[in-house]
């Protein structure tokens, strides 16, 4: 990195810290939120910057020794010279990642949706599989999930299910599980012994924050019902199962996992708020097409992503083409490996686009 765009960067940070400080005047807690995100990511890069400035400065230092004819100081310089470009290029792809603009949604916690698309009720048996999938994964990590909708099948499987994953980071591993599941396999009930596929579709969305969405209230309309169980029988006598739309986009959010009407609003609330911030960053990116066309996955849940194939215990990631095999520990959460060849096959194709 030259010195003018270092300075640049210094420059960049040094506005942010005036902007943070008048934001905490203010008291604008989106903002700080956001430039405090800004903040880190300038101050590492610009840590990251100095400290190879300075590696590039040694370098010419003991390249220059190493041409000395005094052999003593050659063989110095021959003996620290391979450890210095090994550090040089390992902060060369430090740096080059912080270049590459992240997501500022990346160590948000996520809402991960899961629902059946074709395959009857071995998709329902499959919806509540990546769902045990990726609790295991966050309990591998010690982060926490919540369960805060779901709609059972009745055979252990789920209609619809909605939960939470806690941890710093969640969406910068998650995101890329967005889109179309795939499983083949005989399932439990079929005497012939014939395979059958199935598909599941899984949206990851990043949580918004009250303060990053204000929606206003005329714009949502708001149905209570008694709640209902299996079947359609009436769970409780009180009103406390809620329907709300956003009437300009027409998204509807259904919720009555809880005895109270005032918790399930809050419950809808969330998801409605974090589904219409991840509508206007998709929209967003379809406006950037060269970042569109930089990233490995949309996000879009009808598109294909993955297959888990049983009988030739095969798991197929359709964006890396390639394969891994043993499917139970892939579904026991063991996902680490194969996350993190996504989010570098994703940073490479940003890395070419910038």
């Amino acid at each position: 990195m030259d010195a003018l765009r270092l300075q640049q960067l210094r420059d960049q940070y040094r506005q942010i810290e005036t902007e943070l400080q008048l934001a905490g005047t203010r008291q604008d807690s989106a903002a700080l939120a956001r430039l405090s995100r800004e903040y880190h990511r300038l101050g590492n890069l610009v840590e990251l910057a100095e400290a190879m400035q300075q590696l590039e400065k040694q370098l010419a230092e003991i390249q220059a020794v190493a041409t000395s004819p005094d052999a003593d100081l050659q063989k110095l310089a021959a003996e620290e010279l391979p450890q210095l470009q090994q550090r040089h290029a390992q902060l060369t792809a430090q740096l080059q990642q912080a270049l590459i603009t992240s997501d500022p949604n990346d160590d948000k916690n996520v809402l991960i949706e899961i629902r059946p698309a074709a395959g009857g009720n071995e998709a329902g048996l499959f919806a509540a599989e990546l769902f045990r999938m990726y609790s295991r994964w966050a309990e591998r990590r010690s982060w926490k999930t919540a369960l805060i909708s779901s709609n059972q099948t009745g055979i252990g499987g789920f209609k619809e299910v909605i939960f939470e994953v806690i941890g710093a980071g969640a969406y910068r591993w998650l995101r890329y599980e967005s889109g179309v599941h795939r499983v083949q396999r005989v399932p439990d009930t079929e005497k012939s012994g014939r395979v059958h596929t199935s598909t599941v579709t899984v949206a990851v969305i990043p949580e918004a924050e009250e303060s990053e969405l204000v929606i206003d209230p005329a714009e949502l309309k708001i149905e209570t019902t008694t709640s209902r169980g299996h079947g359609g029988q009436s769970v409780n006598t009180t009103y406390s199962a809620v329907r709300m739309t956003h009437l300009p986009t027409g998204i509807t959010v259904s919720m009555q996992d809880e005895r109270s009407q005032t918790q399930n609003r809050m419950k809808a609330m969330q998801i409605m708020r974090s589904r219409l911030l991840a509508r206007q960053e998709s929209e967003k990116r379809q406006r950037d097409s060269s970042l569109r066309k930089s990233q490995i996955g949309s996000g879009d849940r009808s598109e294909k992503i993955r297959t888990y194939n049983f009988p030739q215990d095969r798991v197929t990631d359709h964006r890396l083409k390639d394969s891994i095999h043993n499917i139970s520990q892939v579904l026991d959460g063991d996902l680490d490996r194969l996350f993190e060849r996504l989010h570098q096959v994703d940073l490479n194709a940003r890395a070419a686009a910038a």
